[in-house]
């Protein structure tokens, strides 16, 4: 598995993982996100926006179905990926209860009335951090 700018893939392997994966925002991948590549192929995406100084948001993390059996390690590279910017903490928001089980075994904490949650008002789902150290 590797992760790649997606600004540095090119606009043809980029153009046939968009055309199969119509929900992923093209414009904020191409400025602030990541492919990721299995078997020489994209099977994924990210976003691992800087929000402030050390404060991260990931956004938009999607596998292929066929390769969702690798989000705990996608999540530990992301993480890895953080640590290396000098982030100190990773926002996630999720509305899935297999993600919210996921991050919880993975060391994230659930936010409720935090200065991030509040500017960021998205009624469903959970708002989960990450201390990176």
């Amino acid at each position: 598995m590797h992760m790649i700018r997606a600004h540095d893939v090119s606009y043809d392997r980029l153009k046939v993982f968009l055309e199969k994966n119509q929900t992923v925002d093209k414009v904020n991948l191409l400025k602030n996100g990541y492919v990721v590549e299995i078997q020489d192929e994209i099977e994924g995406c990210f976003i691992l926006e800087m929000m402030r100084e050390g404060e991260y948001w990931l956004k938009q993390l999607f596998i292929t179905k066929e390769h969702a059996a690798m989000l705990p390690v996608l999540l530990e590279a992301i993480l890895t990926l953080a640590k290396q910017q000098r982030a100190i903490v990773v926002y996630v928001h999720s509305y899935q209860p297999v993600v919210d089980i996921l991050l919880e075994a993975l060391q994230f904490h659930p936010q409720k009335e935090k200065d991030f949650v509040d500017k960021h008002e998205i009624n469903k789902g959970n708002w989960w951090s990450y201390s990176v150290s």
